[in-house]
């Protein structure tokens, strides 16, 4: 037994890192401190490394949330620019609204999107399976819910309960939103893209809009160029 009680010894001197580094084995050797001390003293060290080791476990929090965010803010980022460069490549409108059905909807991975679009008659069929018209202002309509407040630029939160004017049949599988309201230029009514996911938590009012803010922005200067 003294033999491997020098060995061990032996160890710890040529390498004292074995201890320094693991907190389970200088825990012990610190209770045990204490434990040979009585329960009438106190070790100030004890406490005070119990201290460090809670302010350590939170600055690795800390960390990892901050990486963990910035990886979902790189992410994202390529997301949108690529979903812009899509945007980018159609050379005519039916094009256009097949990459905004398909690909963009791949790139920012959601499952059901529909370009609604204001306009004063209905008459014709519709050019595409994705655009939903709309009378005028429904849009601000469904942004607000019916209250009497200012539509925001980009809304995210669970659907509204009008679901169906927006998504049509696609409506029963969409569990929450973001919407983008689109500026069209003078004299023209606005349009609104919305981005339908089946995910309830997928969208919510407590996320950041910067990204979108700029997708929305590019979204529809593109799209100014096949309806004006």
């Amino acid at each position: 037994m003294s033999e491997e009680i020098e060995q061990l010894k032996f160890n710890i001197l040529n390498n004292p890192e074995i201890i320094l580094e693991d907190l389970d084995v200088m825990r012990a050797i610190l209770h045990a401190h204490d434990d040979a001390n009585g329960d009438k003293v106190v070790d100030l060290r004890n406490v005070f490394v119990e201290r460090l080791e809670d302010r350590l476990d939170k600055l690795e929090d800390t960390h990892r949330n901050v990486i963990a965010a910035a990886y979902d803010n790189m992410s994202g980022t390529s997301q949108v620019q690529r979903a812009v460069l899509a945007a980018l490549d159609p050379r005519d409108f039916p094009a256009f609204l097949d990459t905004v059905q398909t690909e963009i909807a791949d790139i920012l991975a959601v499952d059901v999107v529909r370009l609604c679009i204001e306009s004063n008659t209905k008459d014709g069929p519709l050019p595409h399976a994705v655009i939903t018209p709309l009378e005028p202002g429904q849009i601000n309509a469904y942004l607000t819910d019916g209250r009497d407040t200012p539509a925001r630029k980009i809304t995210l939160r669970s659907v509204s309960k009008s679901k169906a004017l927006v998504y049509t049949a696609a409506a029963g599988r969409v569990k929450s939103e973001a919407l983008m309201r689109l500026d069209l230029g003078q004299k023209r009514l606005p349009a609104l893209l919305a981005l339908g996911s089946t995910e309830v938590d997928r969208f919510s009012p407590d996320q950041g809009v910067d990204l979108l803010m700029f997708f929305t922005t590019a979204f529809e200067r593109i799209l100014r160029r096949w309806v004006a």
